[in-house]
């Protein structure tokens, strides 16, 4: 579990705040509807909101980064996530899934898009194009339960969306399958799929629809 409060660093000589730098958190920290107690987002416009309250990221994508960016240290927390996760993964996870982190109850939301903020923390601009490309993005949640959580707790499922639409698909959507009609249909249907990604797709299907796809 990382948390971190938003702090300045330099790009090019100019000052940006950024909350992507997370530390572990020793003990039992609250989880909140918009974030857990000692973290912030910088950014509230592209970062943070109820949707994107709690940003998970798979312990087992680090192997892959090891290889990809050899020579870098990546300690947990490096991707900016408050879970550092094990046995979770975006191709196995559907929005709207739901789960029990301690005494919290957490819903899937939508996959992590990187901002140039992420090239700030690894000290490399190419990090953004290598992290949508690898297609390991993460995902959100959304708290449905406030409640304790800690270092440790298990992720439990109590409930599996009927929709089977995977934190995968939408980044695919995002990326490589802009004109899959039928998935994009599929998309905005799920209701635990936040509206600017609904209003993004839905653009999408007429755009695809007006030109006869």
């Amino acid at each position: 579990v990382n948390v971190g409060l938003p702090r300045v660093v330099t790009l090019k000589g100019d000052p940006v705040s950024t909350g992507i730098f997370k530390e572990p958190v020793a003990g039992r920290v609250m989880l909140r509807t918009l974030n857990l107690d000692g973290d912030r987002q910088a950014d509230l416009s592209v970062h943070g909101g109820p949707s994107k309250a709690v940003y998970a990221y798979p312990s087992e994508h680090y192997d892959f980064w090891k290889r990809e960016l050899p020579g870098l240290k990546l300690p947990w927390g490096m991707f900016g996530e408050n879970f550092t996760s094990a046995g979770l993964f975006e191709s196995e996870l559907n929005i709207g899934d739901r789960f029990r982190v301690g005494s919290a109850v957490v819903m899937v939301t939508e996959p992590r898009m990187p901002c140039y903020k992420l090239g700030i923390k690894f000290g490399r601009s190419d990090i953004v194009k290598k992290f949508l490309a690898s297609e390991r993005t993460g995902f959100y949640f959304a708290v449905l339960q406030e409640g304790e959580v800690g270092a440790g707790d298990p992720i439990e499922l109590i409930e599996q969306t009927d929709h089977s639409v995977r934190v995968s698909d939408i980044t695919r959507l995002y990326t490589r399958e802009k004109r899959n009609l039928g998935l994009l249909r599929r998309a905005v249907e799920v209701e635990a799929l936040p509206e600017s990604w609904k209003s993004y797709f839905h653009q999408r299907i007429k755009k695809l629809v007006d030109q006869g796809d």
